[in-house]
């Protein structure tokens, strides 16, 4: 016969169980203090030593907080800033594209801005997308844009900062030319040019005329620039068909008397160089073989014409205008792999003249896969020994002076980069685009390295 089973009351005084607790029972217990905030002075510090090259630094940490955010906008960390890190960086550069217009199949528009950067949103390459313009220049946070081919009439300067832009009409003396030249830059007296992407600028132009000398085949340059502008850069617009930022403007130009040259001479488009209140521009001739260098002096308004290279076979696309880190006018052409840097220097008898410096040997310095290919020099960096070539479908950034070079990108169909030189500091902005408060889930620490790496 089956035992009876006897169950355990659980309201057994003699039980062990305790019935669980309630929330309102439980004890209540503190959070950790929070962590204490670093002093805005060793804040400053710290971000001082943001390298000025990657932008996405900066912006990450004025997103994180609005301490931070504060901190970078004021006015006395970006003095501070731009004074520490001192030229400003490359954050990428404006280019012009080889002509395609002879291919049978119609190639896809590509934007004139290539950033150099991981962090691009700063400056969209998306905004720079148009056919109907080219980049004649980029200077002091200025681009100046003007139509396809050398014979523009109409021009554009827009600040990459804020994307806004202000149209330009040359004189009427430029118009009627067969070829010119356009340049950019600040109008500040005494400007270190660190912030002045702001600031009033001026513009320069040369112009050529075909025969029109005593002989028939004589040409003539003229040459004049503006008083200092001050655009309105207040309203932001992105696109050239929208309506500009100010009035059109056809000011007081000062111009120069006319200069005559040798026939057959022609404003090369590759940008002018700008050294002290100087502006040169590379003149080449219709057999290419040969190429000299047409000087405006800003400062007197006169022009004047500079002998070419003591040497043979020196080549327009080969060849580039440097403003040289020690204020001189520096010029490099290539002969196959052999890079010449030549400069120009003041003699022993009074007379300046091309002084030969440093002669490289690229097959040994970059890695060319083929010998046989030619290599193009495609623009350099005023103020610094910087030049850009192109070759093996890649651009290589070259520093003349260390012989130190890095990757920019990998094209080898631009017939000009000119590199965007700016410090890039976070402004306050009274509503901020949801890509960039988006980015407040990654702050942290999501900071690549920068494209290239020096070699």
């Amino acid at each position: 016969m089956d035992k009876p089973i006897h169950l355990r009351s659980h309201t057994s005084a003699s039980s062990n169980f305790s019935p669980p607790e309630t929330l309102a029972s439980m004890p209540t217990t503190t959070p950790p203090p929070a962590a204490p905030s670093l002093p805005g002075e060793l804040l400053e510090e710290i971000f001082l030593r943001f390298p000025p090259d990657e932008p996405s630094f900066l912006m990450r940490a004025s997103l994180a907080s609005k301490l931070w955010f504060v901190l970078l906008t004021g006015p006395n960390f970006q003095s501070r800033y731009r004074e520490f890190h001192g030229s400003p960086p490359m954050l990428g550069f404006f280019c012009n594209q080889i002509d395609g217009s002879d291919l049978e199949e119609e190639e896809k528009p590509v934007s004139h801005f290539v950033p150099t950067t991981k962090f691009d949103s700063c400056i969209s390459k998306e905004d720079w997308i148009e056919t109907d313009y080219d980049v004649w220049d980029c200077r002091h946070g200025h681009v100046l844009f003007g139509q396809k081919g050398r014979r523009s009439t109409e021009f554009i300067v827009r600040n990459p900062m804020t994307a806004c832009w202000t149209e330009v009409h040359t004189p009427k003396r430029y118009m009627g030319g067969d070829n010119r030249g356009a340049a950019v830059f600040c109008a500040m007296t005494g400007c270190d040019h660190r912030p002045c992407h702001e600031s009033p600028f001026r513009m320069a132009f040369v112009c050529l005329y075909l025969g029109v000398g005593e002989e028939d085949d004589d040409s003539i340059v003229y040459a004049g620039v503006s008083l200092p502008q001050m655009c309105n850069w207040s309203n932001s617009c992105s696109k050239f068909l929208s309506k500009p930022c100010s009035e059109l403007w056809s000011k007081r130009w000062s111009n120069s008397s006319g200069l005559h040259v040798p026939s057959g001479a022609w404003i090369d488009s590759v940008p002018p160089v700008l050294i002290e209140d100087s502006l040169y521009f590379m003149i080449s001739y219709y057999d290419g073989a040969c190429i000299e260098v047409l000087k405006y002096d800003l400062s007197s308004n006169c022009l004047s014409l500079i002998d070419g290279l003591p040497v043979e076979d020196v080549f327009a696309d080969a060849t580039r205008l440097i403003a040289m880190e020690d204020t001189n006018l520096g010029l490099a052409h290539v002969d196959r792999l052999t890079l010449y840097l030549w400069s120009r220097q003041m003699g022993y008898n009074g007379v300046p003249s091309w002084t030969q410096r440093i002669v490289i040997d690229l097959n040994n310095l970059l890695p060319v896969r083929n010998p046989n290919r030619r290599l193009k020099l495609i623009g350099s960096v005023e103020g610094s020994d910087i030049i850009f070539v192109t070759i093996d479908f890649g651009i290589y950034e070259i520093n003349l002076k260390s012989l130190r070079w890095k990757t920019i990108t990998k094209t080898e169909s631009l017939c000009a980069l000119i590199p965007y030189m700016s410090f890039y500091i976070p402004k306050e902005m009274e509503e901020r685009p949801a890509t960039q408060m988006r980015l407040t889930d990654d702050v942290g620490l999501n900071m690549g390295l920068p494209l290239g790496r020096w070699r």
